[in-house]
């Protein structure tokens, strides 16, 4: 478990800490649950679906994720939700992402938070896990981050490859906090507010079909394609075959 190093009541679990003994208080009573996010992320992230429209695994970089050990879980307790202080919780897990190692380079694209809110009825949940991820998205995106929304509703976002395919159901409600990529640009396009963010963190990158798409929206909005970064980070270099099949 990684606690936050100025505010101890943000914590951070790994797959080892669902499993050791004792468990840490604040996961008894959910620890059953909460493995059951991991099972997910590797039966059914980390897999190939039927209907998702592509080869590959539903998300290709949730197996990177586990492998290097920086697929975290979060915790908010209670069944019911103060949206003020979930706005502030999860304001404290994204400034700490961003602090995480990896910081840089290739394997920072791979590195995961998912906000758990695992005592929450799935009725009550589902409207308040879409509202926060629409509410929270711009806030992100100005920082280079996504914020993604999973419930067993699903969310009614389909898939970039088939669009009758809903993709973010979870087991439990939650939501995903990891770096912008370049292959983002489908789900920040249709707000002035996302591709303005898109533009400053990705101008310049992606293959050609994926320049002119931006050069296009950006038209659409009056925006302008700032000049293509002299130095590109690693971290930014994702190819059209790495897009990620999940919709924030």
């Amino acid at each position: 478990m990684l606690t936050h190093p100025d505010r101890p009541g943000l914590a951070l679990f790994e797959a080892a800490d669902l499993v050791a003994e004792p468990l840490h208080p604040r996961i008894d009573g959910i620890a059953d649950r909460l493995r059951g996010v991991i099972r997910w992320a590797r039966e059914y992230l980390c897999e190939p679906h039927p209907d998702l429209g592509r080869k590959g695994p539903v998300c290709p970089y949730a197996q990177g994720s586990l492998d290097r050990g920086i697929f975290y879980l979060a915790v908010y307790r209670g069944s019911t939700v103060d949206l003020v202080e979930l706005d502030e919780l999860l304001a404290g897990y994204r400034d700490w992402f961003r602090r995480l190692d990896p910081v840089s380079g290739p394997a920072a694209q791979f590195k995961t938070i998912l906000v758990t809110l695992p005592d929450l009825a799935n009725e009550t949940a589902r409207p308040i896990i879409d509202a926060a991820q629409e509410r929270l998205k711009p806030a992100y995106t100005e920082q280079g981050l996504m914020i993604g929304e999973f419930h067993d509703g699903p969310p009614a976002k389909g898939g970039l490859w088939n669009p009758d395919f809903l993709p973010l159901n979870s087991p439990l409600p939650l939501l995903a906090v990891r770096h912008m990529v370049a292959n983002d640009f489908p789900f920040l396009a249709d707000s002035p507010v996302t591709l303005a963010a898109y533009l400053r963190h990705f101008a310049g990158a992606g293959s050609v079909g994926l320049r002119e798409q931006v050069a296009a929206a950006a038209g659409r909005f009056g925006l302008t394609v700032p000049e293509p970064r002299t130095e590109q980070t690693p971290l930014r270099r994702i190819s059209m075959s790495e897009r990620i099949e999940k919709v924030s």
